[in-house]
């Protein structure tokens, strides 16, 4: 056993499990609630604005998942790079990938390395990027998973040398309330509130919160409109998510879009067009300079508020989601 995992009292060894190098793990997903609080029985780290990715190493072999396990190496050479370099050859992480605008994180700068798939094509956009870790699933031949979240973190801090591009994600305790506040006047996503004794559960749990300054919200597009005046492309997005196995229209978002997204989308779209518009709810769609399409997108759209006939007001594209799976993409309740 390593002298990192040495370090843990003998009930904490009690819960290490021997595997061997995971080629994947689910990655734990927090719940979305309108209750913030302040427990000493919880930490509370900054939300990202980015992509949720795993990083994995066996030996030389250096991996970069996104949650949906898509392969980002290629994306991010330099945080394998990063990992690459580090003294453990045998790890797991669970983190987020951001670039900046200012002092924020911005997932539409991120966007500008979305899809590309040659390393030096990716280095030459000019963003950097920053891999913010805050989860260590598997060390030297063990799972972690089991083990409390605030061991985990401790141990996380001690097992990777944190050097740009590679952060270890902070995190406070017990004053959720009070960092709260203050990710919302400094312009961030949010917090996330985690329970400090929970194991790392696959999947979404109440062990894990999201606490939001601002809305947003994961839906499939299902159509796009005819391009008016000198927009090129396409004119705007229907979009919307499942609810009882079927996709219920959310919308039409006509803003946000860059000269570049504009030109991506429809490329994207062209490809996969549909005859049939894939919403249940057909009575609420337009009529006339729609182009369905299957509903396989999942499009990162910011709004101010849901209405009461389930419509965005406001909505506005911030970028298309490689992440998450379109089937997976629920309305998210506040």
């Amino acid at each position: 056993m390593s002298a990192l995992l040495s370090s843990l009292d003998a009930e904490e060894k009690e819960l290490l499990h021997c595997e061997s190098a995971p080629t994947w793990k689910t990655p734990m997903l927090a719940t979305l609630t309108e209750d913030r609080f302040s427990d000493p029985g919880w930490l509370y780290e900054r939300k990202f604005d980015g992509e949720r990715c795993l990083g994995l190493r066996e030996g030389a072999t250096v991996r970069l998942l996104t949650r949906n396990g898509k392969d980002a190496a290629s994306t991010y050479p330099e945080l394998i790079d990063a990992l690459g370099a580090q003294e453990a050859t045998s790890l797991v992480v669970d983190g987020e990938v951001v670039a900046f605008e200012g002092a924020r994180t911005s997932f539409a700068t991120l966007q500008g390395r979305s899809g590309l798939t040659d390393p030096e094509q990716a280095r030459e956009t000019g963003i950097d990027v920053f891999y913010y870790v805050f989860d260590l699933l598997h060390w030297d031949g063990h799972d972690l998973t089991g083990l409390p979240q605030r061991t985990r973190k401790n141990l996380l801090r001690r097992a990777l040398t944190f050097e740009d591009p590679l952060r270890f994600s902070t995190h406070r305790l017990e004053h959720g309330e009070e960092m709260h506040e203050e990710a919302c006047a400094k312009g961030w996503e949010g917090v996330i509130a985690k329970r400090a004794e929970a194991p790392y559960q696959h999947g979404r749990s109440t062990d894990w919160l999201k606490f939001k300054c601002v809305r947003d919200q994961e839906l499939v597009v299902g159509c796009w409109t005819d391009p008016r005046g000198s927009r090129a492309g396409l004119g705007a997005l229907l979009v919307g998510y499942h609810e009882d196995g079927a996709l219920h229209y959310a919308g039409k978002v006509g803003t946000g879009f860059t000269e570049r997204a504009l030109s991506e989308l429809r490329t994207e779209l062209d490809r996969i067009s549909a005859e049939e518009p894939p919403f249940v709810d057909r009575e609420a769609l337009p009529r006339s300079g729609v182009h369905w399409v299957e509903p396989r997108l999942v499009a990162a759209i910011g709004f101010t508020e849901w209405t009461r006939d389930g419509r965005l007001r406001h909505p506005r594209f911030q970028g298309l989601r490689r992440d998450k799976r379109a089937r997976d993409v629920v309305r998210e309740q506040r």
